[in-house]
């Protein structure tokens, strides 16, 4: 492990590992789902930690911050100073600006405001010879040359080492209004969140919990999100912006939560939304009572295949015999599915297999996306080429050849081939499958 403690220390290394061809791993704090930030090769892994700098530019409206930075630090900054930063994955309080480059990151509030690539400004780095560079400036505007900025976000340490960015922030919201809703069953769920959608209301955070994801927060927290409908799908969103704006919209969302929910309950305060929310933030880790092994799948559906992804769910619970409970973000189609299973059990296991190998196939075949922010790392090597087709993959591959020759920057990922997938090898041992 290799602790810079600045930015040219990183070139130094690089040159050094490419001169004599060692693999070179960038890392975070490691709360990568995809294993990206594992050194499956072996050779130095660079800490970015002490890379953690944050500045608030006012004027601007930008931050500038060093690839270790934590992004609730960076959210919070900004906030002193009346700005936002809207990115937000769960591991916000943990991960690093610098991996959510690396993966590209979404979170909550994806919908309305957008994801990392959206609000990156400008980047700085290192190529895998040491070579220091910088995609774009701390500009509004910037069009000369390639757009290269764009090709290092969500290429996952393959291209370059990230040292620095600058991020766009926006003004804060003057007015923020929660609503907590339940619904039948999933089907009628989804179908009623495509009408809100179509009625052209744009939630700032539109969060969906399939059943069992609701049951095994109300266990864990002890309490009925509703009483008398314990363990229906839940639809939890928020609006965000000018008062006006929320009020009308707000007026909107209450007949349709009328028209189509089977109860509603308005956050009168922020303690009491923040109350609303922890359903949604306790509901992943409360799921290991469901088995002590999870993959957790960040797959895209287009909203038009909504209803029929929610019948693919019910028929993958079947034929695998397995608890899959499915939550995520409704507004952009990211939805978080998890297979759950017991490592001991080899039937389990292979089941596990299976079923992630059919979730991919049909994600791929509505049209929609394999990850949405967690990357493919390793885990999702095997399914990439579901995803691209044989130029794409070899178009990629000619781009990291070009920049990195020596194939030294996070070696084993993404591109390579598992003929065969064994449980053995990619989930039962997986360092980074935890609790």
């Amino acid at each position: 492990m290799i602790f810079p403690r600045e930015e040219a220390d990183i070139g130094a290394v690089l040159a050094l590992a490419n001169k004599h061809g060692v693999p070179v791993t960038t890392r975070g704090r490691g709360t990568t789902l995809m294993g990206s930030a594992a050194p499956v090769h072996g050779g130095w892994v660079i800490d970015m930690l002490g890379l953690n700098q944050i500045a608030i530019k006012e004027e601007a409206g930008m931050a500038h911050v060093g690839a270790g930075a934590k992004v609730a630090d960076i959210q919070r900054a900004a906030e002193a100073k009346g700005w936002f930063y809207p990115p937000d994955p769960s591991s916000r309080e943990y991960c690093t600006i610098g991996g959510n480059i690396a993966c590209n990151a979404g979170g909550m509030h994806g919908g309305k405001y957008g994801v990392t690539r959206d609000f990156v400004v400008a980047l700085r780095g290192f190529l895998p010879t040491g070579e220091y560079v910088e995609w774009g400036t701390a500009t509004k505007k910037f069009s000369a040359g390639f757009n290269m900025r764009d090709l290092w976000i969500g290429s996952e340490g393959m291209l370059g080492v990230v040292t620095g960015a600058v991020l766009k922030l926006i003004p804060q919201p003057a007015a923020r209004w929660t609503l907590l809703t339940s619904f039948r069953d999933e089907t009628r769920a989804l179908q009623a969140a495509l009408g809100l959608f179509r009625s052209r209301v744009q939630p700032a955070i539109c969060e969906f919990l399939d059943r069992e994801s609701v049951l095994c927060a109300e266990r864990a927290t002890k309490q009925t999100v509703f009483a008398g409908q314990a363990g229906r799908p839940v639809i939890l969103l928020e609006l965000a912006g000018s008062k006006p704006e929320v009020r009308e919209q707000s007026k909107a969302v209450l007949a349709w939560a009328a028209a189509n929910a089977t109860a509603h309950r308005v956050a009168r305060n922020r303690d009491e939304a923040e109350q609303l929310w922890a359903v949604r933030r306790k509901c992943s880790g409360a799921m290991f009572e469901l088995g002590d092994a999870k993959l957790n799948e960040d797959i895209v559906i287009p909203m038009r295949s909504y209803v029929k992804f929610a019948r693919f769910l019910v028929r993958l619970k079947r034929e695998s015999g397995l608890h899959v409970p499915t939550f995520g973000h409704l507004a952009d189609g990211n939805l978080h599915v998890n297979i759950m299973y017991h490592r001991a059990d080899k039937a389990e296991s292979r089941a596990a297999e299976k079923a992630v190998q059919l979730l991919m196939e049909t994600v791929v075949s509505l049209g929609g996306a394999i990850s949405g922010e967690h990357g493919i790392g390793l885990a999702k090597t095997p399914f990439l080429r579901l995803q691209h087709s044989p130029a794409q993959v070899r178009a990629m591959q000619a781009v990291k050849r070009a920049l990195d020759p020596r194939g030294i920057l996070n070696p084993g990922k993404m591109f390579e081939v598992f003929h065969v997938w064994k449980h053995e090898k990619l989930i039962v041992h997986l360092p980074w499958d935890h609790k």
